[in-house]
């Protein structure tokens, strides 16, 4: 059955949302790629696939901690000012990175290199800005902006492990790495260079700020924490994140235990795939539940598929049904970060968007970082397959929150 992709048309309405579509997706490539290189990188020069989650939980919390200084700068100085120097100061702590995994300089130096190598701007969230910038006053077409956003997002990070294992595996362990940071630049300094669809710089109002879909602003100026409905819905993100971290990890450490390193990033794209399709489909559906309900039936869907790589990883299962396990699981996925982020955007002050929304993927790092961290200690100490516990426990987490958050805004 072909989708209904013609009902994205009205997305693309506006002159230029294309070109800055592509571009992103360039940049956004490379973000696929770095947990996989880094993780195949470091366990393959140095042989601990403990040590390589660790560094790369490392990378993901600095960026965490950076993506919402970087949201503040681009609400007030505007994408284009803040994302060329930010891309642009990656550069020397990456190549220091490769130097000292070559090298054999000691661990900590791995951990530093990495992590100051977390400048990288949000382009997802700067993409979600322009269209709630481009198509606040139509839900409909958010709607459907945001699946798409999602999609590609999926479609990165389907491609993205692939073609980072091909280069670690085929060329060298160094190549992924190298070839993720000339993507990551030149997408965004591809990107930044669209202006005609970049949002003006949002000074903060001296009255109360219009938020979008009709929220009603706060009284007096509060921290975006204090945003009501944002805590929980920061919590879904947190546990959606220890999902996908854990969930990489272990099944990179599942095939190098079979014998088949190379079919890792192959099942990973397996994952962003079903993601990647449910998402197209979600999105040319009519929204008819608030969208808080929606977020609560999408985390509730992601629990139960994320039993199926359980089943597959405990019972011994090979790559085939592994990997049929988890295309069914990341069909979960989607939904359930389509909500989240349309929800987002409703909660938000618009004159604080590109921020929250920088807060919001801020919470999926440090979620990443934790199971990549949790994953690769478990792959190092305990039986395969016993990794696929996390996200499964991960996303009965989101569930939990999604449901608290339903409840509270009914």
């Amino acid at each position: 059955m072909s989708l209904p992709l013609t009902r994205y048309r009205p997305v693309f309405a506006a002159p230029g949302t294309l070109a800055f579509t592509l571009a992103g997706l360039l940049g956004r490539l490379a973000l696929a790629m770095h947990g996989v290189c880094v993780v195949v990188l470091i366990a393959d020069r140095r042989g601990s696939y403990a040590l390589a989650g660790a560094v790369s939980a490392a990378g993901v919390l600095a960026g965490a901690a950076l993506l919402p200084l970087l949201g503040r700068l681009v609400d007030r100085l505007g994408q284009a000012r803040v994302a060329v120097p930010a891309v642009l100061a990656t550069a020397l702590p990456t190549a220091a990175l490769l130097l000292c995994v070559h090298s054999g300089a000691p661990a900590w130096t791995l951990f530093l290199c990495w992590a100051l190598s977390g400048s990288s701007p949000d382009l997802g969230g700067m993409a979600r800005a322009r269209w709630a910038h481009l198509h606040g006053a139509d839900p409909a077409v958010l709607h459907r902006a945001n699946s798409l956003e999602q999609a590609l997002d999926e479609l990165c990070f389907m491609a993205g492990p692939v073609l980072g294992m091909v280069l670690c595996t085929s060329v060298a362990p160094e190549a992924g790495l190298l070839a993720a940071w000339a993507l990551g630049t030149a997408g965004t300094l591809l990107f930044a260079a669209q202006r005609a669809t970049e949002p003006p710089p949002a000074a903060r109002p001296a009255s109360a700020p219009r938020l979008p879909f009709g929220v009603q602003p706060p009284s007096r100026p509060r921290a975006l924490l204090r945003t009501p409905g944002l805590p929980p819905l920061l919590a879904v993100f947190l546990s959606a994140g220890v999902l996908f971290g854990s969930l990489e990890v272990t099944t990179l450490a599942y095939t190098d235990a079979l014998g088949r390193q190379s079919a890792g990033g192959g099942l990973l794209a397996l994952v962003a795939a079903g993601s990647c399709v449910s998402g197209l489909v979600f999105g040319t559906l009519r929204p008819r539940r608030p969208v808080a309900v929606r977020l609560a039936l999408g985390t509730g869907a992601m629990t139960a598929l994320m039993l199926l790589p359980l089943a597959a990883g405990l019972s011994g299962a090979g790559v085939p049904l592994l990997g049929a396990a988890l295309l069914a699981a990341g069909s979960g996925t989607a939904p359930t970060m389509i909500s989240g982020m349309t929800l987002a955007q409703r909660l938000l002050p618009a004159h604080r968007l590109t921020e929250g929304m920088a807060l919001a993927v801020s919470a999926i790092l440090v979620g990443i970082s934790t199971g990549a961290t949790l994953g690769g200690a478990l792959a190092q100490h305990a039986a395969p397959g016993t990794g696929y516990l996390l996200p499964g426990c991960a996303a009965a987490l989101a569930l939990l929150a999604a449901t608290t958050l339903a409840r509270k805004l009914k």
